[in-house]
C-alpha cells in the first residue's frame, strides 16, 4: 500500500527567508541584517490592554470574523484614515496578513486559475495561490522601475486569470505605485472578470504624501480584497493579528475558510489591536524613514545601484556587476564578510539582494561596514 500526500504540496518549498535568516543566526560573529520585523517592542498601551483583557477574564470563544467592538473599530480606522468604507460585517479579523491573503485566494480560485503577481514580490502570494491549485504568473518590473509596465501586465492576463496581487509599499522594493500606475491597472483590470488582492500592510509606512491604494476605486469595490496587518506599524509580528474587507458576497465565502481553518483570533488580544489603531504610527514612520536614508547614503557611497524606497523597511540593491548570482553573493558576504543579507532570487529577482532597515543604528551601521569591506574585496 502506497501513502500519498496533497499534490499540491510538491511544488511549495518552506521559506527561503527563515531558512537563510538561521544560516546566518547560526555562523559565529555574523550580523544579520534579513528579518522584516520592528526591532521595537509592543507600544506598552497595547500591552497594557492585553494584560487587562485576561484580568478581566477575557478567555472565552469569540464570534469568528471578530469582537464587534473591534470590527467597528476597523470600519472607522479605515473611513477616518484611508477614505475606504467597509461596514463592520465585511470585514474579517485574521491570524495575521497571511491567513488573510491564503483565505482570500482559497475563496477566489479554482484549479488552475492564474494569479499575476508582479515580481519581486514576497514568496506567499505564489505559494498561497499554488496550494489553493491556482497557478501563480510571475510578471516581472525591474525594467520599469518596479511600477507595473501597462503593456506587460496586458500581455500577463489570459482567459484563465483570475486575480491581480498589488502590493504597495512593496516588499522587497519598498517601491510605491503612483497614481499614473494605478489609473492604467485600472484602466486594464476594470472591463475583465478579475479580482484584485491589495496587500497593504506598509501602508502606514509609505514615506511620501501621495500614497494611494488600489482599493480606492470604487467601480471595482466588487472584486477587491483588502489585506492588511497590526505587525509592521505597530510592532506587534509577534501578536499574529491582522484584517481583510471584501464586498459582503466576497466576504461571506472567506468566513467560511476563516471558520474552518482557525476559528477565531484569541480573544484577549482583540482589545489590544483596538487600542492600537488609536495609536499614532508616525514615530515609528519616522524611525524608519531616518534609517532608509541612512542606509541609502551607506548603499550609495559602496557604488551599488537601487531604486530609493518610497515606503516599507528594505533596500533592494543591484549586484550583477559583480558577475555572481544572488545566492551565491549572500552566501560569500555572510561567510567572508560576516553579514547576511537576503538573495533577491527569494523574492523572484535573480541579481538583487534585501537589506532590512529594521534594525538598531548600532547594527546597521556593523552589517553596512562588513558590507562594505566585503565589497572592496571583490
Amino acid at each position: 500500500m502506497e501513502l500519498t500526500l496533497n499534490a499540491a504540496l510538491s511544488g511549495v518549498e518552506t521559506s527561503g527567508i527563515r531558512r537563510f535568516t538561521a544560516l546566518a543566526r547560526a555562523t559565529p560573529g555574523a550580523c544579520a541584517l534579513t528579518i522584516g520585523e520592528p526591532d521595537l517592542d509592543t507600544p506598552a498601551p497595547i500591552r497594557e490592554a492585553a494584560k487587562a483583557s485576561l484580568d478581566a477574564g477575557d478567555t472565552h470563544y469569540p464570534p469568528n470574523n471578530g469582537q464587534p467592538y473591534l470590527l467597528e473599530a476597523l470600519s472607522r480606522y479605515e473611513e477616518r484614515t484611508h477614505g475606504l468604507r467597509y461596514a463592520p460585517d465585511e470585514i474579517i479579523v485574521t491570524a495575521g496578513a497571511t491567513e488573510a491573503i491564503y483565505i482570500a485566494l482559497a475563496a477566489i480560485l479554482n484549479p488552475g486559475d492564474e494569479v499575476v503577481i508582479p515580481t519581486p514580490a514576497f514568496s506567499l502570494y505564489a505559494s498561497a495561490a499554488a496550494l489553493c491549485r491556482g497557478v501563480p504568473v510571475a510578471l516581472p518590473t525591474e525594467r520599469s522601475g518596479f511600477q507595473i509596465d501597462p503593456a506587460a501586465l496586458e500581455s500577463a492576463l489570459t482567459p484563465r486569470t483570475k486575480a491581480v496581487v498589488l502590493t504597495s509599499p512593496n516588499n522587497p522594493t519598498g517601491c510605491v505605485y503612483t497614481r499614473e500606475t494605478l489609473d492604467a491597472v485600472h484602466g486594464i483590470l476594470r472591463g475583465r472578470p478579475v479580482f484584485v488582492l491589495c496587500d497593504d500592510v506598509y501602508r502606514e509606512l509609505a514615506y511620501g504624501g501621495d500614497y494611494h491604494s488600489f482599493a480606492e476605486y470604487p467601480d471595482m469595490r466588487d472584486r477587491i480584497i483588502v489585506v492588511n496587518s497590526f505587525s509592521k506599524p505597530w510592532a506587534m509580528t509577534g501578536w499574529r493579528v491582522g484584517w481583510c474587507m471584501a464586498d459582503r458576497p466576497v466576504k461571506e465565502r472567506m468566513q467560511v475558510f476563516h471558520q474552518y481553518a482557525v476559528v477565531s483570533v484569541p480573544s484577549f488580544v482583540q482589545r489590544a489591536c483596538a487600542v492600537a489603531l488609536e495609536t499614532d504610527t508616525a514615530p515609528m514612520r519616522e524611525l524608519f524613514r531616518r534609517r532608509r536614508d541612512y542606509v541609502c547614503r551607506r548603499l550609495a557611497a559602496m557604488g551599488l545601484d537601487f531604486q530609493r524606497p518610497e515606503g516599507a523597511f528594505y533596500v533592494f540593491p543591484d549586484v550583477r556587476k559583480y558577475g555572481m548570482d544572488a545566492e551565491t553573493f549572500c552566501r560569500r558576504m555572510l561567510q567572508e564578510g560576516l553579514v547576511g543579507v537576503l538573495p533577491g532570487t527569494y523574492f523572484g529577482a535573480e541579481g538583487f539582494v534585501r537589506v532590512s532597515c529594521c534594525y538598531g543604528d548600532q547594527d546597521l551601521k556593523r552589517g553596512l561596514d562588513r558590507m562594505e569591506a566585503f565589497l572592496k574585496t571583490l
